[in-house]
């Protein structure tokens, strides 16, 4: 608890029940990529499948009569964060060789951000508008990320901030503590947003977090994080590095920034 409290984030070791968990459910995550339905999922320039709520999996991660998601990582979030939440259909994230490319839906300025910052984000902010000014719009509990397929290790891999979660919820409660819970979700964060990130790309170091099936990965909601470019000669299996995350969001909005 120290360890996540202290870096907010932690990886946790390979364990069998969560490599069962992977191997059935990849299948249903690539089949995500060629289903119509979810063709707007297809992003810069053809490299990123964002794949938000793809996976028809239950609160408990079952995919058609699969198993249920189990290991440690859940454990930690149920015992020791006390967040035993039921699990929303899981994102899958898919980067393919070339990622990140330019894309119409980006202004020139956001894909140099992409390439040169890795995108760097706290979930749960949505640009909203033309100016896309940022509001918390899903206050989430946590990140698990949970690789599906091999990749080598510069295979777009996941970047963390060590430590920005504090930065970022420092820069939070200032903008949001003194307002009506109730307006929460309209108070234009952007310029808060942009400065804490600033602050942490000066004061924290970037740390690359490849991962690989039956291991899990979980990130504090307020760390900083992002996708690396994928570097020439990495490689993954099917073609494309693929992730699986759970984001549920907290049942208050207040817990958002109180709970741990």
């Amino acid at each position: 608890m120290n360890e996540f409290i202290a870096a907010g984030w932690m990886s946790f070791a390979f364990d069998p029940a969560v490599k069962a968990w992977a191997d059935h459910v990849l299948p249903f995550g690539r089949a995500a990529t060629r289903d119509p339905a979810q063709a707007q999922w297809l992003r810069c320039g053809g490299t990123w499948f964002v794949g938000v709520d793809a996976l028809p999996n239950d609160a408990d991660g079952r995919v058609s009569n699969g198993p249920a998601l189990t290991g440690a990582a859940r454990d930690f979030i149920r015992i020791s964060l006390q967040l035993d939440l039921p699990l929303h259909h899981a994102q899958i994230s898919i980067c393919y060789p070339g990622y990140p490319q330019p894309s119409p839906e980006e202004t020139p300025t956001a894909y140099q951000y992409r390439l040169k910052r890795d995108a760097a984000h706290v979930d749960g902010l949505h640009a909203e508008g033309p100016e896309r000014r940022r509001f918390l719009q899903e206050p989430h509990a946590y990140i698990l990320g949970l690789p599906l397929g091999a990749a080598s290790a510069d295979a777009a891999p996941l970047v963390v901030w060590p430590g920005s979660h504090h930065i970022m919820k420092r820069a939070f409660k200032a903008a949001l503590t003194s307002e009506k819970l109730e307006n929460w979700r309209g108070i234009d964060l952007t310029a808060i947003y942009q400065a804490a990130r600033r602050d942490v790309f000066a004061t924290c170091p970037r740390l690359e977090v490849p991962g690989s099936p039956g291991e899990a990965i979980l990130l504090h909601r307020h760390l900083l994080h992002g996708v690396a470019p994928w570097r020439k000669g990495a490689s993954a299996e099917s073609g494309g590095r693929t992730i699986a995350y759970f984001r549920p969001e907290l049942p208050m909005l207040e817990q958002w920034l109180s709970a741990p």
